[in-house]
């Protein structure tokens, strides 16, 4: 099934207006929700609840999109950013339908704490996924991006940035890798 729409979910700092979320949409040919989480409408300084509370906010937002353009969940691209994409990375692997995932700047573990890895779900993800990453993110290696990437059992694209960090300054070339790979979905 062709991708019918897109959800994007910001960074636990971050906000909807990300500069690639808005290249991302002005380059999409299919309808793009950018979400604030409630966390982030309530205060621009409160920090995000657990990422279980998350989770089940990406759920609703994801049920309540497809319900209002009349489309089913399944044909949903969700992604996000750091956070934003851990959580509906989460989400489907707990049995979200959805057509694919997008993960931008994907947090492997908290900076200089490799040892707490955020990895434990994801060979459950069963959707095509690409990642897009810094080569010096704090939040995890190229190399093991690409080992945890690999425990995906659907097929995955992963981009590498060279000399970018955490927070990309290539808002074009990342906005492009995500909508020329949309397009290719079927």
């Amino acid at each position: 099934m062709k991708p019918r729409g897109m959800i994007l979910f910001h960074g636990a700092g971050g906000n909807r207006e990300h500069p690639v979320f808005l290249e991302i949409e002005r380059l999409s040919k299919i309808p793009v929700l950018r979400h604030n989480f409630s966390y982030r409408q309530a205060s621009a300084k409160r920090p995000p609840p657990k990422i279980e509370k998350i989770v089940e906010e990406i759920v609703q937002v994801s049920i309540r999109f497809a319900e209002a353009n009349g489309i089913p969940q399944s044909s949903l691209v969700l992604g996000g950013r750091s956070f934003g994409g851990r959580a509906a990375s989460m989400a489907i692997a707990e049995g979200l339908p959805s057509r694919a995932l997008a993960l931008l700047s994907y947090p492997l573990h908290p900076p200089g704490k490799i040892e707490s890895l955020r990895v434990n779900h994801l060979h459950r993800i069963r959707r095509p996924t690409i990642f897009i990453s810094g080569d010096s993110d704090p939040f995890g290696s190229p190399e093991l991006l690409e080992q945890y990437a690999r425990t995906i059992p659907s097929k995955v694209e992963l981009h590498i940035l060279e000399r970018q960090n955490h927070n990309p300054k290539e808002i074009d070339v990342v906005a492009g890798f995500v909508t020329k790979w949309v397009q290719t979905l079927r």
